[in-house]
């Protein structure tokens, strides 16, 4: 005789469910393909943006936003077949970043006049207290101890308006402002937050893109372009107040046009050959020497072509003519009012203590 379960079907079906719950719940708690992440922070929900505010020597306070811009993979570089394509930009190659955080707008003049204002060294005295400035900064966490830029040749705001981009600096001085504001506001060498510094051109890509494969942030449309930025058809031949158009996807001013960006990396004209060798690559730095930096974006004069996501530009020997100095400064590009940049900042995984 047949023999039937005595077991009420509804156990039974309860039991069924719970032992799916928790096969699908291992499978979801790794990556698909059995691989560990070796991304630091990928997988971990970033924070939320924050507000930084810093107060210059005048009492004048002075606030920024970053917002957390989300790990992932993506293509970097431009297709072969995407107008105004320049050999630089390829070949197309996978990246793989982990999250960090990237500033809304372009550093302002208002930001920057402080910085210049705390750590100036007036040109007579700049040799005789360059090293003794540096043997401060070895064994100091202060402002003070930063070596800052000599007098600006001409006028460091270009006439314009405090909430427009700061221009005119060079890669050494945005990097030397990224130290300055990361011990301003108390992210320096030993404290507890994560220091500002320069994007690397990976990160700026990117971000620039904010999860789309299209040749402008927005979209490959380029009637669209000047809700976005700008550019030689509606700049006037000037810089703008940052924030005045549209931000991207992901909550950014100004990414394509206004004043370029410079970036971390040095530049090189093969670079992307020798990424694509090792595709995808984790968190690249670009090369590790070279004799100039990138900058990204495209500028108040660029033509539509040259604000493309991929495209890039490079300090060129023309960009030191405004310097009549021999030799030329460190500091500074006089009268250079398209070169300008935006601070990022990484987010460690094992902090305790992010920004609120």
């Amino acid at each position: 005789m047949q023999r039937y379960s005595t077991v009420p079907y509804h156990v039974v079906k309860y039991v069924a469910l719970l032992a799916i719950s928790i096969v699908a719940f291992q499978s979801s708690a790794s990556p698909s393909d059995g691989r560990s992440s070796d991304v630091p922070g990928e997988g971990r929900e970033p924070p939320k943006r924050y507000t930084e505010t810093v107060t210059s020597k005048s009492g004048e306070n002075i606030s920024f936003e970053m917002v957390p811009v989300p790990g992932g993979t993506f293509v970097m570089g431009s297709p072969e077949d995407e107008p105004g394509r320049k050999d630089d930009e390829g070949p197309q190659h996978e990246v793989r970043l982990a999250p960090f955080y990237l500033c809304t707008t372009e550093t302002t003049i208002e930001l920057f006049l402080a910085y210049y204002r705390e750590t100036m060294s007036a040109k007579k005295d700049f040799i005789e207290v360059e090293q003794a400035k540096k043997d401060a900064e070895q064994s100091r966490d202060d402002v003070d101890a930063i070596t800052g830029p000599t007098p600006v040749y001409g006028d460091l705001t270009m006439g314009y308006g405090k909430k427009h981009p700061a221009m005119g600096m060079t890669w050494h001085n945005a990097m030397t402002f990224c130290k300055w504001l990361s011990r301003k506001s108390g992210r320096g060498p030993r404290s507890a937050g994560t220091k500002y510094r320069l994007p690397t051109e990976a990160e700026w890509e990117y971000a620039c893109r904010a999860g789309t494969t299209n040749a402008f942030g927005f979209g490959n449309d380029p009637n669209r372009i000047a809700d976005f930025a700008w550019y030689e058809d509606n700049s006037d031949g000037e810089t703008h107040e940052v924030a005045k158009k549209k931000p991207n996807a992901w909550g950014l001013y100004d990414m394509s046009g206004n004043v370029c960006e410079w970036v971390y990396d040095f530049y090189s004209p093969k670079a992307y050959r020798k990424a694509a060798n090792k595709s995808p690559t984790v968190n690249p730095r670009g090369p590790t020497a070279g004799e100039v930096h990138v900058a990204r974006g495209g500028d108040h004069r660029s033509s539509i072509e040259e604000l493309r996501c991929a495209a890039r530009v490079f300090e060129e020997e023309w960009w030191r003519f405004g310097d009549p100095q021999i030799p030329k400064s460190k500091w500074w590009l006089p009268e250079m009012d398209f070169i300008g940049f935006r601070i990022a900042s990484s987010i460690d995984p094992n902090e305790k203590h992010l920004p609120k």
